[in-house]
């Protein structure tokens, strides 16, 4: 065998001793990768069956409003199917444009640029402004995508307990001397609570630090109109970056970035996530657009949303789950270890109700859980069958 071959064998041999998710596949509890057949709001139809869909980000439940969808195909007839090219060269619509000055406008800042997804909106963000000398403090349960973009910038990273503030003084006070960025989700996606922005802001404006927000799961969510963390918080000037998705409340897929004029016009120049990706599609854009008119037009929806949640979390509270410090309507169930936590996930989906399982490593081995999440949509009667299916489940495996 020829070094050429040996080296290729050993670059795959991880790939051929991963064996964990097998394991699982073998068992008949493997809970990831379920295809949908079909999609009716809150329903789903999986292997055949409709379950109640319990773990999508479709806050509002606006992906199969009817002004989305129009909107989606009108511009699918005038654009077509695809961009063919980055913003930066060919790929740039007048819609691109629009939802920036939409999205602007809307969160109170001077500017937006809107990316293919969420995802690459924190990775553009975050690897562009800190540069080599600059360092970047995270909260350890910040989205992945906040870590990835940190470890793309030429500069350090350290991350803080989560929501331990004396701790992140601790580092801004270590690092005064230093350009630094503070980066935080709004809501946290795994556990619903929120960041506490009066006191964030309070010492990065002592230490002279940039706060960045993630508001991926706070648009549509918190503020008064939707519009986010800071602005549930009454702070929309002292956050100098809101960085967000299209993925959950506003029914679609794609991300954005909303700061100043001076920042917004750099990113178009530095972010290579922007400038070396294909541009959001047509469609796509048109369909946050609508979705968007929606939200602002019909408050109601919000409304409900947090009446579903307080359904679901006081009926889960009541029943003896332990759901943690949610505050939203992200609702975590705490199962426990990894095997209950699949083994309970397979006799909800097989009742028909579909939740979404967190283990190791997004979670500790002690601390599986399963991720709920409400819908605008979510009729009282759904809710209600959701916690009466947790209660005799719960019961009969032990788990309250």
């Amino acid at each position: 065998m020829d070094a050429q071959t040996l080296q290729h064998v050993q670059l795959f041999d991880k790939c051929t001793n991963f064996t964990k998710a097998r394991e699982v596949q073998r068992t008949g509890l493997y809970p990831y990768f379920k295809p949908i057949s079909q999609s009716e709001d809150t329903v789903v139809t999986i292997e055949g069956q409709p379950r109640i869909m319990m773990g999508s980000n479709n806050y509002l439940g606006l992906t199969h409003h009817p002004k989305v969808l129009e909107a989606s195909r009108r511009a699918l007839e005038r654009y077509g199917s695809g961009c063919t090219g980055s913003r930066f060269l060919n790929g740039t619509l007048d819609l691109h444009e629009q939802l920036e000055a939409r999205l602007a406008d809307f969160l109170g800042k001077d500017g937006a640029l809107v990316l293919s997804t969420g995802y690459q909106a924190n990775l553009g963000m975050i690897s562009s402004l800190v540069g080599r000398s600059d360092i970047v403090l995270i909260d350890k349960l910040d989205h992945a995508s906040i870590v990835d973009g940190a470890k793309m910038s030429y500069g350090q990273t350290e991350r803080f307990t989560h929501g331990n503030l004396q701790q992140l003084e601790r580092l801004l006070e270590k690092h005064a001397d230093r350009g630094t960025m503070v980066i935080v989700d709004g809501i946290y996606s795994m556990e619903g609570d929120i960041a506490d922005l009066p006191a964030l802001i309070a010492l990065t404006q002592k230490y002279g630090a940039a706060l960045a927000v993630d508001d991926a799961h706070s648009i549509g969510v918190l503020g008064p109109k939707g519009d986010g963390t800071a602005a549930h918080f009454g702070v929309i000037d002292d956050v100098d970056v809101i960085v967000g998705t299209f993925s959950k409340s506003l029914a679609s897929i794609g991300g954005f970035i909303a700061a100043s004029e001076s920042i917004i016009h750099y990113l178009k120049h530095h972010a290579r996530p922007l400038i070396f990706s294909a541009a959001l599609p047509p469609a796509n854009t048109a369909g946050v657009l609508a979705a968007h008119e929606v939200m602002v037009q019909e408050p109601e929806r919000r409304e409900r949303l947090w009446a579903n949640t307080a359904r679901l979390q006081s009926g889960m509270r009541s029943l003896g789950f332990e759901i943690g410090p949610s505050e939203t309507p992200i609702v975590p169930i705490l199962i426990g270890t990894l095997e209950n936590t699949f083994r309970f996930w397979r006799k909800l989906f097989e009742a028909g109700v579909f939740t979404n399982p967190v283990v190791p490593p997004a979670v500790p081995p002690s601390e599986c859980r399963l991720r709920t999440s409400l819908m605008a949509t979510h009729t009282d009667e759904q809710i209600d069958f959701v916690l009466e299916t947790f209660s005799q489940l719960g019961k009969a495996t032990g788990i309250i």
